[in-house]
């Protein structure tokens, strides 16, 4: 918006197989399974609406035409047509040198695909919210959404990352160290139930996001409310599913439309939250796992 550009997108992005298990989608069942979806990587558009993002920002797919036309006569035209820029502000982008040039960003790792635009010290300066890009899905997915959200009713949701945050690593006296120290006692179901009881009454519908593997780990929650899962609504996903990441997509529309939402970490403010771990967190810490030394560190 501020550039006043097109922006291009990959057209397809890698599946990471770590993240990719059908388990997640059938977490609700009494066993675990290893296999994986199908293929190793998958379109831009089947996870995001292109024409849905560019009525707000322009944004064209790297396999387009109108990309191949782009690059073709900017590579003719060599540094008159190409600039490679690093660590440059979006405020010298709008500098009539950059008017006429295909740019290239080459600030973000060359590992990510997407990089937030936002400047960390200053919030204020960020255009979009976080929600954008999350409400930007391709538009089966946003429909199977509102089909789940129609058949939950009045609902409430809690989204619990475990897994690949739950990483740990040993120090150099061999003791275990992990970046959030609350994290995984904090989704653990008995401290879960602890921390929404005052916010979700008792009997209410909860559904749950997760990528939590162990099959039946947040059952005891059902001894206060009614549990979903999306492998609750199979005959709405099994026909568009193809992969963790798109089912990821469509488990944060239905959780962005509960009456009350729980995230893993904050990201605003007024965010409801399962643990009080800072999203981003550079050290290792000591694992915490009783709820006396929470209160401890609280006093």
């Amino acid at each position: 918006m501020f550039l006043n550009r097109t922006f291009v997108m990959p057209s397809g992005m890698c599946i990471n197989p770590i993240h990719n298990k059908k388990g997640i989608l059938n977490r609700s069942d009494n066993k675990t399974t290893q296999e994986g979806w199908g293929g190793s990587s998958c379109a831009m558009d089947s996870l995001y609406d292109i024409d849905l993002i560019s009525e707000k920002i322009p944004v064209i797919l790297d396999n387009s035409k109108t990309w191949h036309i782009v690059l073709s006569t900017s590579m003719r035209l060599e540094e008159r047509g190409i600039a490679h820029v690093r660590g440059v502000s979006r405020h010298r982008l709008t500098e009539s040198h950059y008017s006429n040039l295909l740019i290239i960003n080459r600030t973000a790792s060359p590992l990510a695909w997407f990089v937030e635009c936002k400047d960390r010290s200053n919030r204020s300066a960020v255009m979009l919210p976080y929600s954008f890009l999350p409400n930007m899905a391709a538009s089966n997915l946003r429909n199977a959404a509102e089909k789940i959200k129609a058949q939950l009713g009045d609902y409430d949701a809690i989204h619990v990352r475990r897994g690949d945050k739950l990483k740990t690593r040993k120090d150099r006296f061999g003791v275990e160290r992990i970046q959030f120290p609350h994290l995984d006692r904090d989704t653990r179901p008995e401290f879960i139930l602890r921390r929404i009881e005052k916010r979700i009454p008792r009997g209410r519908t909860l559904f749950i996001g997760s990528n939590e593997r162990t099959p039946g780990f947040f059952s005891p929650l059902a001894v206060r409310y009614k549990l979903a899962y999306s492998s609750n609504f199979s005959e709405i996903l099994d026909p568009i599913i193809k992969n963790n990441y798109q089912l990821f997509m469509l488990e944060r529309l239905v959780m962005m439309g509960a009456k009350t939402y729980f995230k893993t970490f904050k990201e605003y403010e007024t965010d409801l939250t399962l643990t009080d771990d800072p999203k981003k967190n550079k050290n290792w810490e000591i694992p915490v796992y009783t709820m006396d030394e929470r209160k401890e560190e609280a006093s």
